[in-house]
């Protein structure tokens, strides 16, 4: 029996590895593949309150999952306390191990309407977000952090204490501010400091490309385990701690071809092929001679079209 490495309250986790939530990305299809390569639990994308109470059909697609991607936290995200109650009690019946609040988030649509990193601003709030929560559903309530709002308001350590005071179970930190997006090198810094504070398990978040660098940053921070986000797109291997450089080009193409099958089973062979020509440009980098070829794979309709110029292309590759 796997000795679990912590636990998010009283749910054990074994891995120190986790793909992140990335809208349009960690769909049921990657998160399962992920999970199969050894990411210690899966996150649904980023999932609004509002859409949820409202029944909006997107926002409930987005929320179906399967039972091998467990364990599996909901992430919500929106302003306020009360939407979040009603929320997750309405996905209670899918029985979710735990559920995320979204405190990153940098873009303008969830920024603007004052929800994501924009929470950051209003740590009180955050606290009632979390008590209510904590009060309401009976699994574990987690959060994912940014630094601050930017350099002049790097709060985090408030935000910490608010969360864990208010009942939180865990905290991942994406060592930047909402200002610096992804353009800056990401604190670790900040990241242990967080870790030392900490009496919840703490998830490191950042400039992790590698798996050196997983290990970099689990030594360098102490945190309990590594998110991974835009490094893990088009490369589940790095849950299994395999650089894809490593992995052979038959390999790489058996793992393609599962994916692009499990997209059109779950989204259907339209929205399937649409949602999967943004991993395969992902997957074909470091492929000699593949460049024209995937320029032509996204903007295919056609399924078996797809199919074909695929294979074609690692029938004649060569790795970089």
């Amino acid at each position: 029996m796997t000795v679990p490495r912590f636990f998010i309250g009283s749910l054990p986790i074994s891995g120190d590895v986790v793909l992140a939530p990335m809208a349009g990305f960690s769909d049921s299809p990657y998160r399962r593949l992920c999970r199969a390569f050894g990411s210690a639990y899966s996150v649904t994308e980023l999932l609004s309150v509002d859409g949820i109470v409202r029944a909006n059909a997107e926002t409930w697609r987005l929320l179906s999952f399967r039972p091998e991607e467990r364990p599996l936290i909901i992430q919500l995200f929106g302003d306020d306390p009360e939407l979040f109650v009603q929320a997750a009690q309405r996905v209670l019946p899918l029985q979710p191990d735990a559920f995320d609040i979204n405190l990153g988030c940098s873009v303008t649509k969830v920024f603007g309407r004052g929800a994501g990193a924009a929470l950051l601003q209003d740590p009180r709030k955050i606290g009632r977000i979390v008590e209510r929560l904590v009060q309401s559903v009976p699994v574990p309530i987690t959060a994912k952090i940014r630094l601050g709002i930017d350099a002049r308001t790097r709060n985090y350590r408030e935000v910490v204490n608010v969360l864990q005071e208010s009942g939180a179970s865990l905290v991942t930190v994406h060592g930047r501010t909402r200002m610096q997006r992804y353009d800056e090198p990401a604190d670790w810094d900040a990241i242990a400091e967080v870790k030392a504070m900490a009496r919840i398990p703490v998830i490191g978040n950042g400039d992790v490309r590698c798996v050196a660098d997983i290990d970099r940053m689990l030594a360098y921070t102490g945190c309990d385990a590594v998110m991974i986000g835009r490094a893990a797109i088009g490369n589940p291997w790095i849950f299994a701690r395999r650089d894809w450089s490593t992995v052979p080009l038959a390999e790489r193409l058996a793992v393609i071809e599962q994916h692009f099958e499990d997209m059109l089973a779950f989204h259907g062979p339209h929205w399937g092929l649409i949602l999967f020509r943004k991993h395969v440009v992902r997957y074909l980098r470091g492929i000699t001679g593949a460049a024209q070829a995937r320029q032509e794979l996204v903007t295919y309709t056609d399924v078996e079209t797809f199919r074909r110029l695929l294979r074609e292309i690692f029938a004649t590759a060569a790795p970089a």
